[in-house]
């Protein structure tokens, strides 16, 4: 199966979803060009509301990671290829404003460390939580 919802995560379904393809298209299982099921294919095969799905490709859209080609249906874009080159870029100005704030390296990676746990433990790539 492509992904699943566990019913009982406190995390939406919609949530779950989306961060379960991200995951899967930032590691390659689901190479540049691969064709999602449709949403509401999708939907049936997960027993959730086709609305859900759609949320969910709305903002993987909204991120780059998949393209929608009207009818012929939604695919995982090129530009998902760039998610790790936007990370590299969100790390360089993170390091300008530390240095400009005059923080040491250790104080800076623990307030990285700290941002990363918080958000972990909202959100995992599988949908659970932690």
């Amino acid at each position: 199966m492509l992904v699943s919802v566990d019913n009982t995560s406190p995390v939406p379904p919609y949530e779950q979803v989306r961060s379960a393809l991200a995951a899967r298209i930032n590691d390659r299982t689901l190479p540049v060009g691969t064709k999602l099921p449709t949403v509401r294919g999708l939907a049936a095969d997960l027993g959730i509301a086709p609305n859900t799905i759609a949320r969910a490709y709305r903002e993987l859209e909204e991120a780059g990671l998949i393209e929608t080609r009207g009818r012929a249906g939604s695919f995982v874009g090129a530009s998902g290829d760039q998610t790790r080159h936007r990370a590299q870029q969100a790390a360089a100005r993170y390091a300008a404003t530390v240095h400009e704030l005059g923080l040491d390296r250790e104080e800076a990676i623990a307030i990285v460390s700290a941002a990363l746990a918080e958000h972990t433990a909202t959100v995992v790539p599988d949908g659970s939580t932690p």
